[in-house]
C-alpha cells in the first residue's frame, strides 16, 4: 500500500459509532480489505496529526444479497471494517 488513503478508506458515521466515539476513544473506519492491522495503525496516525493508536480490531463484513430488477438474486460487496482504539488525541468526525 502506498498512501495511507489508500488502507483508510472513510470513517463510519454511526450511532454506535458515536457512542464508542465520546465513551471510549474507539472508533470506525471502513477501510482496504487487504489491509492488516499494523498498516491501518500507520495510516490512521498519518492521516490525522497528533493521534496515537493504542489498539486495532478488525473484522470481515459480508455483504448483504439484494433483489435485483429482473427477480435475479445480486450481492453487495464485502467490506472490512476497523476499529481502532485512541490512547492519545481525537478525530474531529464532522
Amino acid at each position: 500500500m502506498n498512501s495511507p488513503y489508500d488502507v483508510v478508506y472513510t470513517v463510519l458515521i454511526t450511532e454506535k459509532g458515536n457512542t464508542m466515539a465520546d465513551k471510549e476513544s474507539k472508533y470506525m473506519f471502513k477501510v482496504n480489505p487487504k489491509s492488516n492491522k499494523v498498516e491501518i495503525k500507520n495510516a490512521v496516525e498519518t492521516i490525522f496529526d497528533e493521534v496515537k493508536v493504542s489498539s486495532v480490531n478488525t473484522m470481515n463484513v459480508l455483504g448483504k444479497s439484494k433483489r435485483m430488477r429482473n427477480s435475479r438474486m445480486g450481492k453487495r460487496a464485502d467490506w472490512k471494517k476497523a476499529v481502532v482504539t485512541l490512547s492519545s488525541g481525537s478525530i474531529e468526525l464532522l
